[in-house]
């Protein structure tokens, strides 16, 4: 979907350059200009003067005018080229005053040229004042067989009586011919002086331009584009200006054309038919190129769909093929078993799409992942959790009883487990009173010994890269069961850690030296698993921590209070009062701050954090400062309310990522993720 929108607005911006005038040239402020200060009145002048400029400009396609006094005073005048109509001249008007204040930016002069008008202003007196710099000069990139015989006795004679009418034409002070010349070429001709110039002063401006020309590197050229503040001189082998309203009104001309000056042709059927054939054919072609397009895109998602089925359960084949086959749903037996995807059965919305209950007609409650169709890193997501979901067995981690492809159809069918995730019931201050010590001390140990099978006692060595409180689901007796393997990545056994340049996960939880520098390992997980245990004991998040008049982070917090030895600061106000209960809570504190040490060596693994939980007469070392790589910026005179509804962090460790937004209720994941 992505590529089509970018092609639709490739074919509107096409029509667009259709419809205005070609930008052929555009230099303002070059050189040692003055600049003036931002907001100030000379800035105020001039934006009101630029924008007066396109509706103020006569069917003569030219306008002047002068705004303040004094060193806030600013003159600019805008004119278009004779043959422009005034729609098409105030619309090159509009864009040119655009376009020279996002170019000069501050300059008190600039001067810009399009194929069909320009603008200049300055705060200096200039109207009326012919000026030659500065100049530029384009030209075509072929020779004539005979330079010298085109220049004397075929441009000479035409650049002269041009010269001659624009100085007598009128306000125009335009005109244009087209005439032979060798080599069997049709040469275009256009001259033009901004229209506050004397008949003296445009002669004078075109004249610097013929006197020069002998000497030019252009001097062998087919043709010549010469641009000043005053005047342009333009001969080329095309055509490039309106011929046919050149003949029904031709400039006046002083004296009669030269002998090889020949008058323009009459305006024929041929260049309306042309045009017809032009406006026919451009609707066709690029209805024909879209069409196309859509055929490709529609034909690489369906090979692309079919190779990732052709994998899944390839990969499920290589362990039981009965696996494969009894893992795969038919469509239209998910579809009923949740309503047709009703909203009433939906559960929640992910990262990569939402979530719904369904029955299957065995009775059995299931809980479907349905993909976004616009997911662009669904397939890999849903690849990673049927092939390492569907391999795991633990009482600590969700269950997938099987997947569905259906055209651009991704489902996945997990165990319904009925009581939501575990931030549901953390961070919400009425159903948090549900989760007692002896409930939340059986989710720190469920979820240890979890992430434990996946490091060590599966068949698979497992790192999970986003554990957090939101991808901890809770059963009926608020058992933890880990959930979201859509980032997992997959290890071989004798292997410890690795190094990605694509970081997934969930700020706030992910180890620093994975955040920072990519490198991942089973310590990674460790650090996280930390992080969480601490805002189940706290009741808080991580991220946006506020204690009483303390705003910062939940892990500089509990250092702070670890080394003053007021950690039941720390700890959930619901928990507190009963005396028997803290020194448990006391070395759960302890544990989480061992697991998110800076240094990842002094991490301990999951092994020796579920022996510290289960066995109370283990000693514990003592923790080094944690990594708490993340500051928050939070006002204290913000409410809890408004926190957790903006809340802004910013990473100062962290380069070229200094501000993201804090993370939504349900927590959406960086999702990067990598091909194994």
């Amino acid at each position: 979907m992505g590529f089509l929108k970018s092609l639709i607005v490739l074919i509107f911006q096409f029509y667009v350059t259709i419809a205005q005038p070609n930008f052929t040239f555009q230099s303002p402020c070059e050189g040692n200009v003055t600049e003036y200060p931002p907001n100030g009145t000379y800035h105020t002048n001039l934006n009101t003067l630029l924008s007066s400029l396109s509706r103020n400009i006569d069917s003569d396609g030219f306008y002047n005018a002068t705004v303040g006094q004094d060193q806030n005073r600013v003159s600019a005048i805008a004119q278009c080229r004779a043959d422009v109509e005034l729609q098409t001249c105030r619309s090159c008007i509009n864009n040119a005053t655009r376009l020279i204040l996002e170019k000069c930016p501050s300059k008190k002069s600039a001067f810009g040229i399009y194929d069909m008008c320009l603008i200049r202003y300055s705060n200096e007196s200039f109207i009326g004042t012919m000026s030659t710099d500065p100049r530029y000069t384009y030209y075509y990139n072929r020779d004539f067989s005979d330079p010298k015989l085109f220049f004397n006795q075929y441009l000479t004679p035409v650049l002269t009586s041009l010269r001659t009418g624009a100085s007598a034409g009128g306000k125009h002070k335009f005109a244009a011919n087209v005439f032979d010349a060798p080599d069997f070429q049709k040469i275009h001709a256009l001259v033009q002086c901004t229209s506050d110039l004397s008949a003296q002063g445009c002669y004078d401006c075109l004249s610097a331009v013929y006197s020069s020309l002998p000497d030019c590197e252009c001097y062998a050229k087919r043709g010549n584009y010469h641009l000043m503040p005053s005047c342009i001189v333009r001969y080329e082998p095309y055509s490039f200006f309106n011929e046919s309203l050149l003949t029904e009104a031709p400039p006046p001309l002083l004296s009669p054309p030269e002998p090889a000056l020949l008058p323009p042709p009459p305006a024929g059927k041929d260049d309306k038919t042309a045009q017809t054939v032009i406006i026919i054919l451009v609707p066709i072609v690029t209805i024909v190129i879209l069409i196309g397009c859509i055929s490709v895109i529609l034909m690489r998602r369906r090979k692309r769909k079919l190779v990732t089925r052709r994998e899944i359960v390839e990969g499920l084949s290589m362990e039981d093929d009965s696996v494969a086959e009894s893992l795969q749903y038919d469509f239209s037996a998910i579809s009923a078993a949740t309503d047709n995807f009703l909203d009433a059965n939906k559960l929640g919305q992910g990262g990569f799409g939402p979530v719904y209950k369904g029955k299957l007609p065995n009775g059995q409650e299931v809980a479907v992942k349905r993909l976004s169709i616009d997911s662009s890193q669904g397939d890999l997501e849903f690849k990673n959790e049927v092939l390492l979901v569907a391999r795991l067995e633990h009482r600590n981690l969700v269950r997938l009883l099987g997947f569905c492809f259906d055209g651009t159809e991704r489902l996945l069918v997990y165990e319904f487990v009925p009581n939501a995730s575990l931030d549901h019931f953390l961070f919400d201050p009425v159903k948090r009173r549900e989760l007692d010590w002896e409930r939340r001390s059986k989710i720190i140990g469920g979820v240890a010994r979890g992430i434990l099978y996946l490091h060590e006692d599966s068949r698979l060595r497992i790192i999970h890269r986003d554990l957090k409180a939101s991808n901890v689901l809770l059963d009926a007796e608020m058992n933890p069961k880990i959930a979201d393997f859509g980032m997992a990545r997959l290890f071989a056994m004798d292997e410890s850690q690795g190094i990605t340049n694509n970081i997934a996960g969930t700020y706030g939880y992910m180890a620093p030296e994975y955040a920072m520098q990519g490198k991942m390992s089973v310590k990674s997980d460790v650090f996280s698993f930390g992080v969480l245990v601490l805002e189940i004991l706290g009741g808080q998040r991580n991220t946006c921590f506020r204690n009483g008049e303390y705003v910062g982070n939940l892990l500089s917090y509990a250092w702070r209070n670890w080394r003053e030895g007021t950690t039941s600061n720390l700890v959930d106000p619901m928990l507190r009062g009963s005396s028997g209960l803290v020194s448990d809570i006391t070395r759960c504190i302890h544990i989480a701050l061992l697991c998110v040490q800076e240094n990842v060596a002094d991490r301990p693994t999951m092994a020796a954090v579920v022996l510290m939980l289960s066995s109370l007469s283990l000693a514990l070392s003592v923790p080094s400062k944690p990594g708490y790589y993340m500051q928050i910026d939070v006002s204290p005179n913000m409410s809890p309310i408004q926190q957790n509804k903006s809340r802004v962090i910013s990473e100062s460790n962290r380069p070229d990522k200094s501000k993201s937004i804090c993370l939504s209720k349900n927590e959406m994941s960086i999702s990067e993720l990598d091909p194994r």
